[in-house]
This record gives C-alpha cells, structure tokens and sequence, in this order.
C-alpha cells in the first residue's frame, strides 16, 4: 500500500492506493531488507532518511541532487526531469502489458493524465515498426496460432488443397459459375452516391 499525499484531500479513499510489488523492486528491496540494521523500520537508512527530511517533511528535502550524485558514481549522465522520467518509462512499459485503467490506479493518476503527461513513444516501439512486429500483443495473446503460422513450411495454399474435405472438392466440381446480377449496370463514378456541391 503506497500513501499518496497528493490526493488525499479528496477523501479518505484517496489517501493510499494498493499497488503491485513488482519482481525487480522486490529483489532490490529485499536486499535492501537484509542490509538494514536490526530492528529497521525502514529499507533506507534512518540517517538518509533524517538528512533527507527538512521542517516541511519530504517537500524540501532536495532528491534531486543527492539523485544526481548517486548517477555520476554509477557511471552514468543524468538525463532531464529526473523522477518525472522515472514514472513516465515505468508507466509506458506497464502499459505494454496491462491495461491503462489499472496502471493508473497503480501509478495514482488518471488515464488523461497519463496520456497527456507520461506515456511515451520508445525506440523498441520504432524499432518494432521497422520489423513489422505490429502485433506483439496478438502474439502474446495467442501465441498457438503464433507458433503454428511460424512453424509452417508450406504455402498458405499447399496447406488448404490438402486439408480439404473430399466432400468440399465435390461440391466444388459441381457448382454452377456464379453470374453477377446487374454488373454491368454499374457506373465509371464508382459504388459511392455521387454527392451534390462538391
């Protein structure tokens, strides 16, 4: 359960939300659980947490920086807007896999709101586009039909004249050619209405 002081003036309902906790967060935590003194109430550590607490609680407390550092050490460059980034790849990944009404009841915003201010367009949304991957959910949705369109040898073709029913190709040789009623009675305008004033 997260506290979400940012709603909760709108009623006791909105002052926590029940979110997932997430196999990756899980491992970090947990080894950050082992790593606590005994006795912790916390995963951080009461001194950073008391640094990091100014007289307003977390509102000044100044992350940001202390965020920055721990990037640099890590090897890596800061990018912009620091946490608002953070939450925005997090959000545009979980949306990959469930749908936005339950992300933001996780994330404490709204479908709106995510879509105006967080989910992203990615690489791999690029990168899937190029390779024709545009059905990456179909696929995760159905993956025998995926499995079986993959693993087939033959032509869409070879496959249907030798899986066909005997009593299919009777009806077949037998069938009379269709005639198209009226087709030559159709106009070089096309099948639309023509409409007046354009």
């Amino acid at each position: 359960m997260a506290t979400s002081p940012k709603t909760e003036h709108h009623g006791p309902e909105k002052a926590t939300r029940v979110i997932p906790l997430f196999p990756k967060l899980r491992s970090i935590l947990m080894e950050a659980f082992d790593a606590a003194i005994e006795g912790a109430e916390y995963v951080i550590d009461e001194r950073f947490r008391k640094a990091a607490t100014g007289p307003a609680g977390w509102q000044n407390s100044n992350l940001r920086t202390t965020f920055t550092k721990i990037i640099r050490r890590a090897g890596l460059t800061p990018w912009p807007r620091l946490f608002h980034n953070l939450r925005a790849s997090r959000e545009t990944e979980l949306v990959e896999s469930y749908p936005v009404q339950v992300v933001t009841g996780w994330l404490g915003n709204t479908p709106k709101v995510a879509l105006q201010h967080y989910l992203m367009t990615t690489d791999a949304h690029f990168e899937a586009a190029i390779q024709g991957n545009e059905g990456n959910q179909k696929a995760a949705q159905n993956p025998a039909q995926q499995v079986h369109a993959a693993s087939r040898n033959t032509s869409q073709n070879e496959n249907a004249k030798s899986k066909k029913p005997a009593v299919f190709s009777d009806l077949q040789r037998s069938a009379a050619p269709c005639e198209i009623a009226g087709a030559g009675g159709i106009a070089g305008a096309g099948l639309e209405p023509a409409t007046s004033g354009l």
